[in-house]
């Protein structure tokens, strides 16, 4: 993938995790909570390694 789809894909996952958060804290649902915080750290990685793409090119 290139820098910018993991970028992108970075932030929809981190979107979405948050998204699960608020519903999960709103239903009291620590299960779903757990979940979105899972997500919400694989889309701060999935920026990560989009922006180390960036810097080394994306032929790593």
């Amino acid at each position: 993938m290139g820098e910018l789809t993991d970028k992108i894909k970075g932030n929809t996952n981190e979107a979405i995790g948050k998204g699960k958060q608020g519903v999960a804290d709103a239903t009291n649902n620590a299960s779903l909570d757990a979940e979105g915080k899972k997500q919400e750290a694989k889309g701060k990685a999935q920026q990560f390694e989009g922006e180390v793409k960036g810097k080394l090119g994306d032929d790593i």
